[in-house]
């Protein structure tokens, strides 16, 4: 469907008034010009947010080429209106996976110099072309989910390039993870169901930082939340921050709602969803539609129906009822409008400096999975300070002077 390039443009003129970081980053971009001569391929969830990242990169001299990260994702008044300021760009809302996949190999076509990726599947393709790493400098990565692939294919020596995990520094998982996927959830769920939350049981799968700022939102609306975990530490940490902590087979039969933030696969499979009860909302904010298994629920169902916009009905044999919210797909994203827009402006903050610094020194880099340097964060966390109203301190002589000895506290 074509968007509306008006809209568009005021969608985006709206988001980039309130991403003040990035906003600096491109204006020096503009007067430097550090990806002059270089091509950018980035797949990402286009909408807004995005499209002020995809300019401000333009205007540092990057010929930016985007594809969608997810087929429900694509706000396509958008992208009419960033291919109107010249990106070339390959999404549209609720395109096939095979549209999906050629936008994909597309990028990949334009041999790009540097990658951004939200879920390594740019990435991946690039691994499987028989050109291998071409002119690829190296990539940066935005998701928990794409950052397990990248490990992955470093430990078995697979990776052909540096990447820069964006994910794991503190200005994007403190804030994007555990804000921007709180309350990008629970917008999703609420605009898909317009149902109530208080009183209601919501199991929350994963206790990561996206899970924990799921749990404490749902937990902030008057929901009595179930924490599920595979890891023994933040199992602990769950049950000490005032959230039973069950296996999954025990909590959904609680549950009225569950949503998964994993980052892995199969977490609602059949056996879970046997013991579901009837009206069981599900719902998914990990980054692939593999959290709950829709191959169990299609043969467990002997039924199907849109219950309305973005709602699934699956009927079970035994007449019970269970609900799949936007097909299983980020929840906040295909349901809702994503992650608020001051979070993104921090999080693509990050992104614009980690490809600028594979712009200036990817082709030095060791190949492997790097951490976003500290200067960098400290340098978002700084510019981020004064839009938000807020100031530090700056240490003292003597203070600084404490920190770099082994006498204090003697």
């Amino acid at each position: 469907m074509a968007g509306d390039l008006g809209r568009g443009r005021l969608k985006i003129e709206w988001a980039r008034s309130h991403m003040p970081v990035l906003e600096g980053i491109r204006a020096r971009f503009e007067r430097e010009k550090p990806f002059e001569g270089l091509v950018l391929s980035a797949v990402l969830h286009v909408e807004a947010k995005t499209c002020a990242l995809a300019l401000a990169l333009r205007a540092g001299g990057a010929d930016v080429r985007l594809a969608a990260g997810n087929p429900l994702s694509t706000d396509d008044d958008a992208v009419a209106a960033v291919r109107d300021e010249g990106v070339e760009t390959h999404a549209v809302r609720g395109e096939s996976v095979a549209e999906y996949r050629q936008g994909l190999a597309t990028l990949l076509a334009a041999d790009p110099h540097i990658i951004v990726d939200d879920g390594a599947d740019l990435v991946a393709l690039a691994h499987g072309r028989a050109g291998g790493r071409g002119r690829i400098r190296g990539s940066t990565e935005e998701t928990t989910t794409g950052v397990i692939r990248l490990r992955a294919l470093e430990r078995s020596g697979q990776l052909l390039f540096p990447a820069i995990d964006v994910n794991d520094a503190d200005m994007k998982h403190l804030f994007d993870n555990r804000y921007g996927t709180g309350q990008s959830t629970l917008e999703g769920f609420l605009a898909a169901t317009n149902l109530l939350v208080a009183g209601k049981v919501c199991v929350v799968a994963g206790y990561g930082w996206c899970g924990k700022g799921v749990a404490a939102r749902f937990r902030g609306l008057g929901a009595d939340v179930i924490v599920t975990e595979i890891d023994p530490v933040r199992a602990i940490e769950a049950r000490l921050d005032g959230f039973r902590v069950l296996r999954m087979l025990d909590a959904a039969r609680e549950a009225d709602i569950v949503v998964t933030v994993t980052g892995s696969t199969g977490v609602v499979r059949a056996e879970h969803l046997k013991v579901l009860k009837d009206g069981c909302l599900l719902a998914n904010s990990g980054h692939f539609d593999v959290e709950v298994s829709r191959r169990d629920l299609e043969g467990l169902a002997v039924s199907h129906r849109t219950a309305r916009p973005n709602v699934e009905e699956y009927r079970l044999a035994d007449g019970r009822r269970v609900y799949l919210l936007a097909e299983g797909r980020l929840v906040n994203l295909a349901a809702g409008q994503g992650h608020p827009v001051e979070i993104m402006d921090l999080s693509f903050a990050l992104q614009a400096l980690s490809a600028e610094l594979l712009a200036k020194e990817g082709t030095s880099l060791a190949v492997r999975v790097h951490a976003v340097p500290p200067e960098l964060d400290r340098a978002v966390a700084r510019a981020a300070l004064g839009p938000l109203g807020a100031a530090v301190d700056e240490p003292t002589r003597e203070q600084l002077k404490y920190a770099d000895s082994w006498e204090g506290g003697t």
